[in-house]
């Protein structure tokens, strides 16, 4: 009953054949690209740019970027190099499980389920705020009562309603969507760039490393746990807003990692996950940048409006026209941002509930739609109460800190995985094993550790709550604790020699 028992390689492979939880082979790797970016693009640049650059980066808000974007380079090869090797659904919690062991694995898919499930919800929030914006611009009033930061956010709870009876019905079906939305995503954000371009003061841009001086927000529980641990100054600006500011747009990167949670759904997954999970953060990465330079470059950093700064950049040099373009941009945009995380939480709980740890009656998929309809509706449910009812802003840091901790640990997998079962076929590897995946996890260290204590509280009481439920029902009635798992393993497919 040892808590760090580990699943086979083989048994994980297995259990992609139970007919009760059997998911379609449907995606190609245009459709995990689009996946990827369908995902990526949006929270980082529609909800997080205008308020990490006033409050935090200023004009250097883009090396923030950069900054994320390394870190999840490093952590994307380490997912590349797993989702590669085992194709199945559960992304890092499938991992960790055949290196880590189980109690790890509990953590990382509780972790998931955190970043997915608040991601989703934040987001919710964002896109009901541009979707009221947009209402204004047409000459449309939506009741303050029942709209972004009241008792109850109305459009929130419709968009994830809606999206969730899509993802039930299908993934083809939902990826024809994301599709069409990707599309007109991208033209945006396009646009943005090249008609932003014509409007830029490079005195704004001075200075581009803001000066260093006392953050007012970071006092009290909302410092820095590092500021804590090393007693440095509470800072804003200068080279520590950068860090501070790359660890708050981290949220913007966390799509790249969704994408190898529908291992279980490509075609050819070997191929083409890894093309998918770096391709996507390589594209969306240098639009992020563009679009921060640009939009910094339009309006002085601190007269940015931090709940919509692309719109109301273009309103401020008398664009309003362009600012209801990237108003109804948004709102699409956004769109493809949840339905993708929500996806993401159901892949990560249906593999759990494969594995029993969580009910397994929850992860049937319906042999019509293919997909585990009771899991997404209870996900979509939860995802839509607490975009409604919860205070926007309150969440955006828990996403990152559960992120950051499963980027951490399927790093430091990696090696292992390497000593343990170097038979394994690796159809992608990571380059400069060992080194690169230790400089992933401490990377994503550093950036945890940027976080406030507030957010390490909250996180403490998720995953207390996460480990009473592991040691009161999932250790026990886990497929390893039952014996259920080496029935399974025997039918497992060969794994083949890379030697």
């Amino acid at each position: 009953m040892s808590v760090f028992r580990t699943k086979s390689i083989e048994a994980s492979m297995a259990s992609a054949e139970d007919a009760d939880h059997q998911l379609k082979r449907t995606l190609s790797a245009l459709d995990l690209t689009v996946f990827g970016i369908g995902v990526i693009i949006g929270a980082g640049i529609f909800t997080l740019t205008g308020r990490a650059a006033k409050d935090y980066a200023g004009p250097s808000i883009a090396l923030s970027f950069v900054v994320g974007a390394i870190v999840c380079g490093l952590a994307a090869v380490c997912y590349a190099e797993f989702a590669s090797t085992v194709p199945i659904s559960g992304s890092a919690y499938t991992f960790s499980y055949a290196t880590l062991g189980e109690l790890v694995a509990w953590i990382i898919g509780w972790d998931l389920l955190l970043e997915l499930m608040l991601g989703a919800s934040v987001v919710a929030q964002g896109w009901s705020q541009y979707f009221v914006t947009l209402l204004g611009q047409v000459g449309i009033t939506w009741p303050d009562s029942l709209g972004p930061g009241s008792h109850f956010d109305l459009p929130a709870f419709l968009l994830i309603a809606a999206l969730t009876l899509l993802i039930a019905k299908g993934i083809k079906e939902s990826m024809r969507v994301n599709l069409v939305l990707v599309g007109v995503k991208l033209f945006i954000v396009l646009f943005v760039i090249f008609a932003g371009i014509q409007f830029i003061n490079r005195d704004n841009w001075s200075p581009f490393i803001p000066p260093s001086q006392p953050g007012k927000a970071a006092e009290g529980l909302t410092t820095p746990l590092l500021q804590v641990l090393t007693g440095m100054t509470p800072a804003t600006y200068g080279v520590m807003g950068i860090m501070a500011g790359a660890a708050i747009v981290f949220f913007a990167y966390i799509g790249f990692d969704v994408v190898a949670t529908t291992a279980e759904e490509a075609k050819n997954p070997q191929r083409d996950l890894p093309r998918g999970i770096i391709g996507s953060l390589v594209v969306c990465t240098v639009l992020y940048v563009a679009v921060t330079l640009v939009i910094t470059g339009m309006q002085n950093y601190k007269e940015i409006d931090p709940k919509a700064a692309l719109a109301t950049a273009f309103t401020n040099v008398g664009r309003d026209g362009f600012a209801t373009l990237i108003s109804a941009g948004a709102v699409a945009g956004l769109t493809t941002v949840v339905m993708t995380l929500i996806i993401g939480a159901t892949r990560v709980t249906f593999a759990m509930s494969r594995d029993h740890l969580i009910p397994a009656s929850l992860g049937r998929t319906n042999p019509k739609t293919g997909t585990p309809v009771k899991l997404t509706l209870i996900i979509g449910a939860v995802v839509a109460l607490i975009a409604s009812l919860t205070p926007i802003g309150k969440l955006e840091e828990m996403v990152n800190i559960g992120t950051l901790t499963a980027f951490m640990l399927v790093s430091l997998a990696v090696p292992i995985l390497r000593k343990r079962r170097p038979d394994l076929k690796r159809s992608f590897r990571v380059p400069g094993n060992p080194v690169v995946p230790w400089l992933s996890a401490l990377a994503c260290f550093y950036l945890v550790l940027n976080l406030s204590i507030e957010t390490w509280i909250r996180f403490v009481v998720w995953m207390a709550l996460g480990f009473l439920i592991y040691f009161t029902y999932s250790r026990h009635h886990s497929k390893l604790a039952t014996g259920e798992e080496e029935e399974g393993s025997r039918k497992a497919p060969e794994v083949v020699s890379e030697h």
